[in-house]
C-alpha cells in the first residue's frame, strides 16, 4: 500500500466532507499499491482501504499486496460488494472517478441513496507531485532511453524503413529491461515527419529528409518519452532554421519552469519563439504534459492553468511541422526541483546529421 498517497487522499475527502471514494482507473490503482485488473476496484475511506474483487485476482492480491481488505465477489457483481461494505460503515458520501466508471455501474450506484461526487483530476493532481523515489524511477527510465538512442545512431541508415527501426528500439528497450513500451513508438522520415504523432510505415529513409524519434519506456511503472530529431545526409538551410527554431523554443521553456507559473505561462514562452519566427501556424500542440506512470498533470498549454510545484515532473516538447517539408520536435522530461527546471534525458539536442 502507497500510505503516503493513501493519507493524500484521506486528507482531501476531509477537506470535500466526503467518507470515501471509488477507485478504478488503472493507474491510480496501481499508484495506491493496489491490483490493477479490470476487476478490481478500490474503496478507501478515513479508516481502511479495500480492494473489491472477483477470484481471479485474490491469490494475486495476497501474495503481492499488503495493508488492504480484500472483499472477494462473484465476477460482475462489483458494485454490489461495493454497496454492501457502504452499508455496513454508514458511508454516503462518495466520491468517484468521473471517467473510470461505466453509465450502468454509475447507475446502479445513484438507487442507493447516495451523495455521488464526480472526481476528474484530483487523484492525478494528487500523483504530480511526485516523491523523491518517485523521480529516481524516472530518471531511471530516461537513462534507459537515452542508452537506447545512443545505440540506434549508428544503425540509422538510407534505405531503413520507419518499422525497422521501430522494432529495433522496441527490442533494446526491453531487452535492456523496460516491462514495456510507455507508447506506440513515433517514428517517422521525410514528409511524414510533419505529423506529430504519424506512426511507422514501410517507408525507407532517404538522404535530405529529417527523421523523428519519439519513444518511452515503462521501467519499474514509471514512465519516461523523449523526442528527438536528425537528419541523413546533409539539411538544407530551411531544415537547420526550423531545428534551432524548435530548440531555441525548448530552452526559453525549460527556463520557464517554475513554481507559481502555470502551464499555460511556460507554454507561451516556448510558443513565442516560434512565432518570432514565422513559424507559429506550424506549432500544432501544446508544449507538455506530466510524466509519472501515464496520464500525469500537469499540462502545459494554452489552456493550462494548473500552477507549477517543485517535485512535479512533465515533458517539454515543442514543435514545427510544415507540410510537405517535414518537421521537428524536440523533447525532454523535465523535473521541477527547488525552483529550477532540470531535464532528466542527457542525449545531445544539437542537431545530428547522419551520414547518408
Amino acid at each position: 500500500m502507497n500510505e503516503i498517497g493513501i493519507e493524500k487522499v484521506r486528507h482531501l475527502l476531509a477537506k470535500r466532507k466526503l467518507e470515501a471514494v471509488l477507485v478504478h482507473s488503472n493507474v491510480n490503482k496501481k499508484y495506491f499499491g493496489a491490483l490493477s485488473g479490470s476487476g478490481v476496484y478500490l474503496l478507501i475511506s478515513q479508516e481502511a482501504a479495500w480492494m473489491i474483487l472477483d477470484g481471479r485476482y485474490e491469490g494475486e492480491a495476497i501474495e503481492t499486496t499488503s495493508g488492504f481488505q480484500i472483499n472477494v465477489v462473484p465476477k460482475g457483481s462489483y458494485i454490489a460488494g461495493l454497496v454492501s461494505i457502504l452499508r455496513e460503515k454508514h458511508i454516503t458520501q462518495l466520491a468517484v472517478e468521473s471517467s473510470a466508471l461505466t453509465i450502468s455501474e454509475y447507475d446502479e450506484l445513484k438507487t442507493q441513496s447516495l451523495n455521488i461526487n464526480l472526481w476528474e483530476n484530483e487523484l492525478a493532481e494528487i500523483r504530480s507531485i511526485k516523491l523523491p523515489c518517485e523521480i529516481e524511477k524516472i530518471k531511471a527510465a530516461c537513462a534507459l532511453t537515452d542508452e537506447v538512442f545512443t545505440e540506434i545512431l549508428p544503425k540509422i541508415h538510407v534505405g531503413m524503413k520507419e518499422y525497422e527501426l521501430s522494432a529495433l528500439i522496441t527490442y533494446l528497450c526491453l531487452n535492456k529491461g523496460a516491462s514495456s513500451m510507455a507508447f506506440d513508438s513515433i517514428i517517422t522520415s521525410g514528409n511524414r515527419t510533419a505529423y506529430p504523432h504519424g506512426r511507422p510505415t514501410s517507408k525507407t529513409m532517404q538522404s535530405g529528409e529529417f527523421v523523428m524519434i519519439d519513444f518511452g519506456v515503462t521501467l519499474d511503472d514509471y514512465q519516461s518519452d523523449m523526442t528527438r530529431t536528425i537528419v541523413l545526409g546533409s539539411a538544407t538551410a530551411e531544415m537547420k532554421t526550423i531545428y534551432e527554431t524548435v530548440l531555441a523554443a525548448q530552452l526559453a521553456g525549460i527556463e520557464h519552469v517554475k513554481v507559481g507559473k502555470t502551464g499555460q505561462e511556460v507554454d507561451a514562452a516556448a510558443r513565442r519563439i516560434i512565432e518570432q519566427a514565422g513559424y507559429g501556424e506550424y506549432f500544432s500542440h501544446g508544449l507538455g504534459h506530466g510524466i509519472g506512470r501515464g496520464g500525469d498533470l500537469p499540462i502545459l498549454n494554452p489552456t493550462g492553468k494548473m500552477m507549477l510545484e517543485n517535485y512535479m515532473v512533465m515533458s517539454c516538447e515543442p514543435g514545427i511541422y510544415v507540410p510537405n517539408l517535414g518537421g521537428v520536435r524536440i523533447e525532454d522530461d523535465v523535473a521541477l526541483i527547488d525552483n529550477v527546471g532540470t531535464p532528466l534525458n542527457k542525449s545531445s539536442k544539437k542537431l545530428l546529421v547522419l551520414e547518408g
